[in-house]
């Protein structure tokens, strides 16, 4: 019998985090300092584990390697995606991802392009999106005189907002502001500045990247452009925020209603419920959706219905994943 598969999130603490993953979401955290909440995710860092079916008990990344049918035996030697939930107390350092030439020769891991469905954000709160400076030259001058106020570019964002992050693009998430990001799996990011803040825990400010940093940044930046589209499946809202080489990024929003969705031509669907309650029907069964459930749809899953009052952030990986 074909069924979705829930999954045990892995937390991260952090500098900058706080404990909005337990009040909010009601996830059982390490500490009041919970920045990351990784919800998805084969990386060796913190690989999440199957809760039910055939494969409970293992982790992702060990299915990945010993079942691949399980993702309609997609090619590649790493499960391409990571969904996670982070939230931020305090303002994120500033920062930049390489693409997959630059992390292959440097990182052995994948680039990193990510994105952000913002769940909640504090009045007045801002990100760091892109830069100012118009040649590489200016870009390490700035970086090198610390003339942050002037490279900088920070955008003001609401809840609901989304921003798509392609690797090269010097970027934080700020204090007040928790996000759903979908970002290729890979942990490797290159600091920029880190607010002169000193780790508790080792009394040292933490170790910045700055020549990684000018190496990977793109210069000019130019905010992506993104062909952002509503349509309705059932009484289901469905907004496509992106769909890339790396991946597609959906929303399923339902009120007191029902869904009916098909499998397209992705293999498998990483699904994560942001609010609300409800079920999800797979070959005849009903599974209980409630707010912060993840769950994958595999391969052999070709139809589900929603129905309920629920907020959804589907992903799916690109052709390049």
């Amino acid at each position: 019998m074909s069924e979705p598969y829930f999954l045990k999130p892995v937390f991260h603490e952090k500098i900058w985090g706080g404990s909005r993953l337990k009040t909010d979401f009601g996830y059982d955290i390490p500490s009041n300092h919970t920045g990351e909440c990784w919800a998805i995710s084969a990386h060796p860092h913190g690989p999440a584990t199957v809760e039910n079916g055939p494969y409970k008990g293992m982790t992702l990344d060990k299915v990945w390697a010993d079942h691949r049918d399980v993702f309609g035996n997609a090619k590649g030697d790493v499960f391409p995606l990571l969904t996670k939930i982070l939230d931020a107390n305090e303002d994120l350092s500033v920062q930049v991802h390489p693409d997959d030439a630059y992390a292959a020769e440097h990182e052995h891991e994948l680039g990193k392009t990510e994105c952000w469905y913002v769940i909640a954000a504090d009045p007045g709160a801002t990100m760091i999106y892109g830069h100012h400076a118009k040649t590489k030259a200016q870009l390490a001058d700035w970086i090198h005189n610390g003339e942050w106020d002037k490279l900088f570019r920070r955008v003001p964002v609401k809840p609901g907002d989304f921003l798509y992050v392609p690797s090269g693009t010097i970027h934080a998430v700020g204090k007040g502001i928790m996000v759903l990001e979908t970002q290729q799996s890979s942990d490797t990011t290159y600091r920029l500045y880190d607010w002169d803040r000193v780790d508790k825990t080792t009394g040292q400010k933490r170790e910045l990247h700055l020549q990684q940093s000018i190496d990977t940044t793109i210069v000019p930046h130019e905010d992506p452009k993104l062909d952002i589209t509503k349509t309705q499946v059932g009484d289901a809202t469905v907004t496509k925020y992106v769909e890339s080489p790396f991946f597609g990024v959906w929303q399923w929003r339902l009120t007191d209603g029902q869904a009916t969705f098909n499998r397209g031509k992705a293999p498998y669907t990483l699904v994560s419920v942001l609010d609300g309650k409800g079920s999800i029907t797979v070959d005849g069964k009903d599974y209980p959706l409630t707010k912060g459930v993840h769950f994958i749809l595999p391969f052999d899953v070709k139809q589900w219905t929603l129905k309920g009052d629920l907020q959804i952030i589907a992903s799916e990986p690109g052709d390049q994943a």
